[in-house]
């Protein structure tokens, strides 16, 4: 009796530690190509194509990573973060990340939705009075910007501002009108501005007109600053509180900031634009904005641009969700909860050629007949160079990051997607 009591008890063991195994994603680390299903042989013609952008002159340098089936199969920098210190780029760098931003801001909204306090079709003046009786946009005098206008047919909801279909444009780099409105109500763009407050700029937004009606299109624009200000909102703590205690910290994001503590500074790269010539000079600081914002003691926690990062630490958020949610033990979100961000949300609108999630661009038949990516990747990135992308069928992290805008060369991100999936050997499909 006793023996056949200890063989259940080694067999409940036995059980409870192999699905706690199962249950406990590993953490990102380095591996064979061969053994993910991918030819370091045909890795090594991407490592070509980078050293010949950056010999040229091209851009100042790179650092990408490829992760396939949960290994990094590829973790490499190429060039400089410094041009003219010839200071060389190292893996661990530090960039600003921009509109990369908007998928962690996107996840934070969705933690709270998991949390029952919010629903994605409740109106955001639910929460943000400012918001109540949108207005949309008549007419426009350019020559004064003053404008006329007519009621929105409906609130804005949380969902549109999700998928970039509330009629919000964007500050700087929008519709023209729009620019030029945000512009005198000081509504920032958040890229590059460290001053000031989100608060009081989406107070402000709030009160300004729509460039169409909630729901009629996909318009690039600032909902997601929106919701980084719904999130202070509703979770008590300012944005980038939230984001330490509920993403970073839980992930073991180590290097992701809105401001950079000091001693992480001397890993920011350098930012790049161009000349008359297109060649490669280094950012200045010009109308207010400045390259060295995330050096800056910053008060501006924008959740559509704010962010610097490194590639590393971005996978783990991306591998997060590839892996349903969860990583390394620790569960963000439901698998439910993911797949619901990472479909079609816009029905029959269109982003480009592609449909959009809660927060990333999602693949189409259409998109995947132009690259070789998977039906269902989704994808996204950074004014400033940085691109990622993550293909379910094929087990893909992927992630390519310089700091160079404006950019002339800027057909790298299609030719890394080609890179990455001409070395599979064997695919999941």
């Amino acid at each position: 009796m006793l023996q056949k009591n200890l063989l259940t008890l080694l067999l409940c063991l036995s059980l409870s530690l192999t699905f706690a195994q199962k249950s406990s994603t590993p953490v990102l680390k380095e591996g064979k190509a061969e053994k993910a299903g991918m030819s370091t042989e045909r890795l090594q013609r991407l490592d070509r194509v980078l050293q010949e952008y950056v010999d040229k002159g091209y851009l100042p340098g790179a650092v990408t990573m490829i992760v396939r089936n949960g290994t990094i199969v590829h973790y490499k920098s190429t060039g400089f973060s410094d041009v003219e210190q010839a200071t060389a780029l190292r893996r661990d760098d530090i960039f600003r990340i921009a509109s990369q931003t908007k998928a962690i801001t996107s996840v934070g909204v969705m933690l709270l939705f998991e949390e029952g306090r919010l629903l994605l079709d409740d109106p955001i003046s639910k929460y943000i009075p400012a918001f109540k009786n949108p207005q949309v946009l008549d007419q426009f005098n350019p020559e004064d910007t003053t404008f006329t206008t007519v009621p929105a047919k409906q609130e804005i909801t949380i969902r549109q501002l999700l998928t970039h279909t509330s009629g919000i444009s964007y500050a700087g780099i929008g519709m023209k009108n729009a620019v030029a409105i945000y512009a005198k109500h000081q509504v920032p763009s958040g890229i590059g501005t460290p001053q000031g407050k989100l608060s009081e700029a989406m107070q402000a937004l709030g009160k300004l007109p729509l460039v169409h009606q909630p729901g009629e299109r996909f318009t690039y624009g600032l909902n997601t600053d929106v919701l980084g200000y719904l999130i202070e909102v509703v979770s008590g703590q300012p944005l980038d509180q939230f984001f330490r205690t509920r993403i970073f910290e839980p992930l073991g994001m180590n290097d992701t900031y809105f401001y950079l503590p000091s001693d992480k500074q001397n890993r920011l790269v350098r930012l790049y634009n161009e000349n008359q010539d297109r060649k490669l000079q280094v950012t200045q600081t010009r109308n207010g904005l400045t390259p060295d914002f995330p050096k800056e003691n910053g008060t501006y926690f924008s959740g559509g641009a704010g962010l610097s990062s490194t590639v590393y630490d971005y996978a783990i958020f991306l591998q997060m969700l590839l892996n349903g949610g969860e990583y390394n033990g620790k569960r963000l979100l439901s698998p439910t909860t993911v797949h619901l961000i990472t479909t079609n949300q816009i029905g029959e609108l269109n982003q480009g050629i592609s449909k959009f999630g809660l927060g990333f661009s999602v693949a189409t038949d259409k998109t995947a007949a132009r690259l070789p990516v998977s039906e269902g990747t989704y994808e996204w990135g950074g004014i400033f160079g940085t691109t990622y992308w993550v293909d379910p069928k094929e087990g893909i992290v992927a992630l390519i990051y310089t700091q160079k805008y404006p950019n002339s060369y800027n057909d790298l991100s299609d030719k890394f997607k080609v890179m990455v999936y001409q070395a599979i050997t064997k695919s999941n499909k």
